[in-house]
C-alpha cells in the first residue's frame, strides 16, 4: 500500500513539472498560449548580451550583432555553456525553457559553434520571435 501511493505521489509531481515546463508563455499578440517546442527567426544568445542588444538604439543593432558573435565553450558532454555573445536565428526549432519577463524567454537551441558542429545551448530570444510549433 505504501508502495502504491509513493508511486502516484511521484506520477502526480512528475506530471505537474511537465505541465508547468509545457505552459510557458507565447510570444506574439498577447495571447496567453503555450507551447514547449517552437520556431525562432530573429535575434538570440546569452542574457547579459540580449540585455545589451534590446537596449542599443535600433539603427546600432546590426552592428553590435556583428561584433558580439555567439561563443560559448563546449563541455565533455557535447553542451554549451558560459555562452556570451548573439546570433541571428532563422526557422531554428527550439524547446521553450523558461520565462525571463514579459519580452524575453529562455529556450533550449541548437547553435553553431566550431566549424559547422551545432550543440544545444540555452539562449535567450525575444518572445515576439516564437511562433508556437502546432
Amino acid at each position: 500500500m505504501k508502495f502504491l501511493l509513493a508511486s502516484t505521489l511521484a506520477a502526480a509531481a512528475a506530471l505537474a513539472v511537465t505541465s508547468t515546463a509545457a505552459m510557458a508563455a507565447t510570444p506574439g499578440n498577447g495571447d496567453n498560449l503555450s507551447c514547449a517546442i517552437g520556431y525562432v527567426t530573429g535575434v538570440g544568445g546569452a542574457a547579459d548580451s540580449m540585455r545589451e542588444y534590446l537596449a542599443t538604439p535600433d539603427r546600432d543593432r546590426y552592428r553590435y550583432v556583428a561584433d558580439h558573435p555567439l561563443q560559448c565553450q563546449v563541455s565533455d558532454d557535447g553542451r554549451a555553456k558560459g555562452c556570451t555573445g548573439v546570433d541571428n536565428l532563422r526557422s531554428e526549432k527550439v524547446s521553450v525553457y523558461d520565462e525571463i519577463d514579459s519580452a524575453t524567454i529562455a529556450v533550449v537551441a541548437r547553435v553553431e559553434l566550431e566549424h559547422g558542429q551545432t550543440y544545444p545551448a540555452i539562449i535567450v530570444v525575444q518572445k515576439k520571435d516564437v511562433r508556437c510549433d502546432n
